[in-house]
C-alpha cells in the first residue's frame, strides 16, 4: 500500500506486515527497523476496514529490553486499547521473528505485558513456519483474576465455575477464566436447570447467534470493571467444540487464541471434554492442549495452530 508520493516517503512510510492466524487478523510493525509514533491512535486508523489497512487491531514486533527474549509483542485493539495476549497475535509474532532473521532455532522467546511466552515452529514450507505451538502458561481461575466482582460478598479467590448471570434480562451461567486477558465461557447447547434460562431458546445457536447485540451487553456487564471476552460454545465431542467470540475491543473476530484455550478449560472444568481438544472457530481449527487439568496448581496450557503472512506494505 504507497501513498503514491516517492519522495516523501522516504521520511514518512512505515513498513508493515499483515498476517493472520485462523483469520484473528492483525497489522505487524518491526520496531527494530521502523517508529509507530502514537500506537492506540494508528491502531485505529489502520484498523478500519475498507479505509485502513483492515484488521482487528495493531501489533509491535520491538526489541526485548532488558527481558531475557527475542523479541516483544506489543499489542492494540481495533479501538486503540491495549490488550495483554492474543495466541494467535503471539503464533504470527514468532513466525515473523523466525522468517525475517531475529532468531535462527525454532523455538522463540516472546515477552508479552503478562510474562514471556515460549512458542515453537512445528511445521515450516515454501512461506516459512507454518504450524506454532505456544505455551500459554497456565490458567488463572479466581475471580481475582479476570476482575470478576458479582454481588460484592463472593470469595475473590474462589473460580467462577457456571456461575449465574443476568444479561438483557435473562439468566444464563458462565465460566471465568484468565489466560492474561480475561475470558468467560458460556456453553449454548447445554441443557438448563433451575438456575436459569435455556440459551438455545434464548441465544439460539451459534450459527444464528446474534453477536451483535449480545456481544457488547458481556463485555460492558457491571460484573467486568475491565470489560471481558466471551466465548460462546457448542460440544460436538468429548474432544471437539464449536467456538463464536466476542472480543473486547474488537467485536466479533473470526478467531481467537486465548479464547480457545480459555473454553476448552471451561469444558474440562466442567466435565464436558478432555484435556485436549480441537476447536473449530470461523476462521479455522486450533488445538488446545491442558496439562495436568485440575483447579490446585493447574498445569499450562498450549496452543497450536498456523500462522500466515498476507502481504507487505507500507503506510
Amino acid at each position: 500500500m504507497s501513498c503514491g508520493k516517492k519522495r516523501a516517503c522516504i521520511k514518512t512510510c512505515m513498513k508493515f506486515t499483515k498476517m493472520h492466524g485462523t483469520g484473528n487478523d492483525y497489522i505487524y510493525v518491526n520496531t527494530f527497523e521502523e517508529k509507530a509514533s502514537d500506537p492506540a491512535s494508528l491502531a485505529r486508523e489502520l484498523s478500519v476496514r475498507r479505509y485502513g489497512v483492515g484488521a482487528d487491531g495493531l501489533i509491535l514486533i520491538e526489541p526485548p529490553g532488558e527481558v531475557d527474549a527475542d523479541c516483544r509483542m506489543a499489542m492494540y485493539n481495533a479501538d486503540g486499547s491495549r490488550a495483554q495476549m492474543c495466541g494467535n497475535g503471539l503464533r504470527c509474532v514468532a513466525k515473523y521473528a523466525v522468517d525475517h532473521g531475529i532468531v535462527t532455532g525454532p523455538s522463540i522467546r516472546v515477552a508479552t505485558d503478562v510474562g514471556v511466552k515460549t512458542c515453537r515452529v512445528t511445521a515450516t514450507g515454501s512461506c516459512g513456519a507454518e504450524l506454532i505451538e505456544n505455551d500459554m502458561g497456565a490458567p488463572q481461575l479466581e475471580r481475582s483474576a479476570l476482575p470478576l466482582v458479582d454481588d460484592g460478598t463472593s470469595d475473590p479467590t474462589q473460580p467462577a465455575i457456571q456461575l449465574p448471570i443476568e444479561v438483557g434480562g435473562h439468566t444464563f451461567r458462565i465460566t471465568g477464566v484468565s489466560m492474561g486477558n480475561p475470558h468467560v465461557v458460556l456453553r449454548l447447547d447445554e441443557p438448563t436447570d433451575e438456575r436459569g434460562d435455556d440459551p438455545s431458546v434464548v441465544l439460539g445457536n451459534l450459527k444464528n447467534l446474534d453477536l451483535e447485540t449480545w456481544g457488547p451487553q458481556f463485555e460492558h456487564h457491571r460484573w467486568f470493571p475491565t470489560r471481558v471476552n466471551t466465548e460462546f460454545i457448542e460440544i460436538r465431542s468429548r474432544d471437539e467444540l464449536d467456538f463464536r467470540v466476542w472480543e473486547r475491543g474488537s467485536g466479533e473476530t473470526l478467531s481467537c487464541g486465548t479464547g480457545a484455550c480459555a473454553a476448552v478449560v471451561a469444558a474440562v472444568l466442567n466435565g464436558w471434554c478432555d484435556s485436549q481438544v480441537r476447536v473449530h472457530l470461523r476462521g479455522g481449527d486450533l488445538t488446545v492442549r491442558w496439562e495436568r487439568p485440575q483447579l490446585d496448581d493447574p498445569g499450562p496450557v498450549f496452543l497450536t495452530g498456523p500462522a500466515v503472512e498476507v502481504y507487505r506494505g507500507e503506510w
